[in-house]
């Protein structure tokens, strides 16, 4: 195995519960693919592993097992709260600036006060976890890293047990072959609420017409059922295949999957430099290249879209002023194009301030216009009062930071809820004054597709 040290840390981390020691140690390996290495975690991981992809394809991590996690039910006070317990464990690590850090992966639920009952009961406010092995895949170079954070001050018998497992799960990615797996096998499907949905559409939408709103978007489900149980590799996998020029993500937990592939980046910070998409309004794509031009240019030229895209332009803008010393923005959105469907894109970047950090702007951020509303308090009383479920972490921020400050977060849309031989499916869009119950309903079958299509089903239109 062609393996190169290239960092061993111990640290010792002082708690108000107790006194921990944090170990790293990072070894280069050559071929290694972070499917195949999410795979190899199967037997001994399952319902503890973690996958993220970034969109341009230059950064993938996986995670194996739970050196340590991060829990929060500190409601408006979660992002610092995960913010201080990480600043906390990692703040004598150690590590030159081109090692490879500790990464923090995970995310936050959509809406702390939402108390609807369903999937996600039980699940944390927050939630994060550094991996006992950790695989990071960037500018075509592989690194694992063994994480282990134990009271026990002795840990060279522990440390010796982690590196003869890590060998194992490595050559298992490396020498077997990657699972080709069928397509899920769809027993039955059902959509939860859908009357209450199209009811709660009415309703919003004569809120806004009474100014009481400027523009609330409401979510609904769709839930499959399949023949057999399903596993997290499978539909990992056959989400690569359906939507590569995505963020992929997959976070294991309470026994289920959530998982997707978002057009969407919250924000990311790298060197102290954050970068941010604005991105609403949307419309499907075309069935030839010149239906494709056709509907993107009505798309960029319809006001009601033109109308959502602004209001998030103008908060992550507004966001960018306070936490940037300068931002460069386009004069005009643009279009961007994945699979199913197009959107209104916007992006946006600058240096950041002093004290500045990825979860402030993540805090500061959650939720945008295109998953929340306008104005922000408003929207969500709104939602909670009309949509008809929890929406979990979907539509909330997912991703990863790393010891040093840098981090990225997508918005968690595109997604869905695997839980043993169940699936949910959640979708929503932004109602204005003259939104339409039909059409509404239309646009969220658009955006079921993605993940029906990798769960095997598909929408007839």
């Amino acid at each position: 195995m062609n393996r190169k040290l290239s960092a061993t840390t111990g640290d010792r981390i002082e708690t108000e519960q107790s006194t921990l020691y944090f170990h790293t140690e990072t070894i280069e390996v050559s071929r290694l693919s972070a499917l195949a290495f999410f795979e190899a975690g199967e037997q001994s991981f399952a319902g503890q592993r973690f996958f993220w992809q970034n969109r341009e394809k230059t950064f993938t991590l996986a995670g194996l097992g739970h050196a340590h996690t991060i829990t929060s039910d500190a409601k408006e006070h979660r992002f610092d709260d995960v913010e201080q317990q990480w600043k906390k464990i990692t703040q004598n690590v150690v590590n030159d600036e081109n090692d490879i850090q500790p990464i923090l992966f995970g995310g936050f639920t959509f809406d702390t006060e939402n108390e609807v009952s369903g999937e996600w009961t039980g699940f944390p406010e927050a939630f994060f976890a550094v991996a006992t092995y950790q695989l990071v895949i960037k500018n075509d170079q592989a690194y694992v890293s063994i994480h282990l954070i134990t009271e026990e001050e002795n840990t060279t018998e522990a440390l010796n047990a982690l590196r003869k497992e890590c060998d194992e799960l490595i050559h298992t990615a490396q020498v077997k072959a990657l699972k080709t797996y069928p397509k899920p096998q769809i027993k039955s499907s059902y959509e939860p609420y859908k009357e209450e949905y199209l009811e709660s559409i009415s309703k919003v939408t004569s809120l806004i017409r009474q100014k009481e709103a400027d523009k609330v978007v409401i979510a609904r489900s769709l839930a499959l059922q399949f023949e057999e149980q399903v596993t997290s590799p499978n539909v990992l996998s056959q989400v690569m295949m359906e939507q590569p020029e995505s963020y992929l993500f997959g976070l294991e937990e309470q026994g289920k999957l959530f998982f997707g592939a978002s057009p969407e980046r919250l924000v990311k910070v790298s060197d102290k430099y954050a970068y941010s998409s604005c991105i609403a309004g949307s419309i499907k794509r075309g069935k030839t290249a010149e239906e494709d031009d056709l509907l993107g240019q009505s798309l960029l030229n319809d006001t009601k879209n033109l109308s959502e895209h602004q209001y998030v332009v103008d908060m992550i803008l507004q966001t960018f002023k306070e936490n940037c010393a300068s931002y460069q923005i386009p004069n005009a959105p643009q279009l961007l194009k994945i699979r199913d469907i197009q959107h209104l894109f916007t992006p946006v970047e600058g240096p950041l301030k002093e004290g500045a950090t990825v979860l402030q702007l993540v805090k500061t951020l959650h939720p945008t216009p295109a998953l929340g509303g306008v104005p922000r308090m408003k929207a969500m009383e709104v939602i909670r009062e009309y949509e008809p479920m929890n929406r979990g972490l979907y539509a909330a921020p997912i991703g990863w930071l790393d010891a040093q400050g840098n981090g990225e977060f997508a918005v968690a849309i595109r997604s869905a809820l695997l839980a043993k031989d169940q699936a949910f499916l959640y979708a929503g869009g932004g109602i204005v004054a003259d939104s339409q119950p039909s059409s509404e309903y239309d646009e969220t079958l658009v955006k079921f597709r993605p993940m029906l299509r990798a769960l095997g089903g598909q929408l007839h239109e």
